[in-house]
């Protein structure tokens, strides 16, 4: 049977990504620009690094949008799928989120494979990939924002090791050929590159505030309209007419004038 959905744009990542419905949080305002051309599915894990987000993206995320290539052509498509991840992969060791530098880069080409591989059962050639870096950490605010924790906890985050796998986002991507939103440098130059500024972004030196989630959304709108200008908002059409062009074309015919569209027009 035929889908009756649009097709998606899947955001694949750790509590940053499923932060990211918050008060204008930037996948809220991907569903506000896309409404009626593509549906925005939230796959953050909040506490997830790049060993333990592979099994789940191996169960297809809990959605038919990455179905095997034999279903793929009964069900709605992901289009555009952002990942994100890095910023609990850079926990210091011990910490058990901690993902050693090499096989980080080792598990986002897993995850790059198994979208682009035509050898992967969950091969899909019309899914566009962007990778984003981790954003900076504010170390002062994140160890005031542990202690205030009970029990007290210590600082699990440090600045010069989440830079370095922000890093390695921006070197998978340039070797991968995928694009990639560097949110490190961007949230660092608007705080005037000094660790202390980035408190204006950040909620508790490592998570996002609607100031932080508003760079988010402004760079990978860019991004997608730079690299992958077909799927930008601009440039697509509702799946189903809007209503003044119902109204503009006889309303009695609202039958045949509300069937389902493509939402890149020809």
């Amino acid at each position: 049977m035929a889908a009756t959905v649009q097709d998606a744009i899947m955001l694949l990542g750790d509590s940053l990504t499923q932060g990211g419905y918050e008060l204008n949080g930037f996948a809220a305002k991907l569903a506000h620009v896309y409404n009626r051309k593509m549906d925005v599915i939230n796959r953050g894990f909040s506490g997830y690094n790049t060993d333990w987000i592979l099994p789940v993206f191996e169960q297809v995320l809990y959605t038919p949008c990455f179905a095997t290539q034999h279903e793929q052509q009964h069900v709605p498509k992901v289009r555009l799928l952002v990942i994100w991840f890095g910023a609990n992969d850079a926990a210091p060791p011990p910490k058990d989120q901690h993902v050693p530098l090499d096989r980080f880069r080792a598990n986002l080409r897993k995850l790059l494979w198994m979208v682009r591989s035509p050898e992967s059962p969950r091969y899909s050639p019309d899914t566009r990939i962007v990778l984003m870096t981790p954003p900076p950490v504010n170390t002062a605010q994140r160890e005031r924002a542990q202690r205030a924790k009970s029990p007290l906890k210590e600082l699990d985050r440090d600045f010069e090791m989440t830079r370095r796998y922000a890093e390695a986002v921006g070197e998978v991507g340039q070797q991968e050929s995928v694009p990639v939103v560097d949110l490190w440098g961007k949230l660092y130059d608007a705080a005037g590159r000094k660790e202390e500024s980035l408190e204006e972004f950040l909620t508790d030196g490592l998570h996002l505030n609607e100031k932080g989630y508003a760079v988010v959304f402004n760079e990978l709108d860019k991004t997608i309209k730079v690299n992958y200008p077909k799927y930008h908002y601009d440039n697509m059409q509702s799946v189903f007419a809007y209503s003044f062009d119902i109204l503009a074309n006889n309303p009695d015919k609202y039958m045949e004038l509300t069937k389902k569209r493509s939402a890149f027009p020809e």
